[in-house]
């Protein structure tokens, strides 16, 4: 698995790949954070970083994909998987290592964001008046959000050859599972408490309870629970070329 994950993280950022997805993720947050006037901070005169929480995630699901969806597809499209299978390693450790590496240049693309609550903080009035228990809620939900849509991502990737098919199919995925199950909720067919089960079935409401602040056992369940079916349908997915 570390080789994997080596041979990954090397591939990124031996190529534009990883700066290009790094570097567009931050100009989105930032044009959101500072310049675009429904939700820049100046404008808004209230020390928050909600506008940014409210966006990152439908700009992670233009981004992981665009990340992941090469992880199978090029591998398949160019006959490499074969030379990748034929190493003595498993496809869960094929899997997670591409799986951590994808993660983990989510992740860099995160950290550089913290000063936009450091600038928040700091231009506050009074300096530091944030709510930093909910900010860092917020991030935690963003982590367990880009871990979800990641092992969405290299599912759509391994189950196709096509890049751009994976990429869509992926950010399909990803919408339908943030948006789609809070939107059905809504409908009249369903009442009493079959809409609050409906609504919990998707990412956005785990997403938008854990950016409160309070981290829930049963959100974070929900996430890894997510992560470890779609990885597992990943090695099905790739384990069909055995049969």
């Amino acid at each position: 698995m570390l080789s994997i994950f080596k041979k990954e993280i090397n591939l990124f950022f031996s190529s534009l790949i990883g700066y290009i997805a790094i570097g567009v993720f931050l100009v989105l947050t930032g044009m959101v954070m500072w310049v675009f006037p429904q939700s820049n901070v100046l404008d808004y005169g209230f020390a928050t970083m909600d506008g940014f929480f409210r966006a990152a995630p439908y700009i992670l699901m233009i981004l992981i994909p665009a990340i992941t969806m090469r992880s199978f597809a090029e591998e398949r499209q160019t006959g490499t998987i074969e030379l990748l299978v034929t190493r003595p390693l498993s496809d869960l450790s094929i899997i997670m290592g591409k799986y951590l590496a994808c993660l983990l240049l989510v992740v860099i693309a995160l950290l550089p964001t913290l000063l936009y609550y450091y600038t928040i903080r700091t231009l506050g009035d009074p300096v530091g008046n944030i709510d930093a228990g909910g900010v860092a809620g917020s991030y935690i939900g963003l982590l367990f959000l880009a871990g979800g849509f990641v092992a969405i991502g290299l599912f759509a990737s391994a189950i196709t050859r096509n890049q751009i098919v994976a990429f869509v199919l992926a950010v399909l995925l990803c919408l339908t599972l943030y948006e789609a199950f809070g939107e059905l909720s809504k409908l009249p067919v369903f009442f009493a408490k079959s809409d609050d089960i409906v609504d919990k079935i998707g990412i956005g409401y785990h997403y938008t309870s854990i950016s409160k602040g309070k981290i829930d056992s049963r959100d974070m369940i929900y996430f890894l629970s997510l992560i470890a079916a779609f990885v597992a349908m990943t090695k099905v997915a790739l384990g069909a070329r055995k049969w």
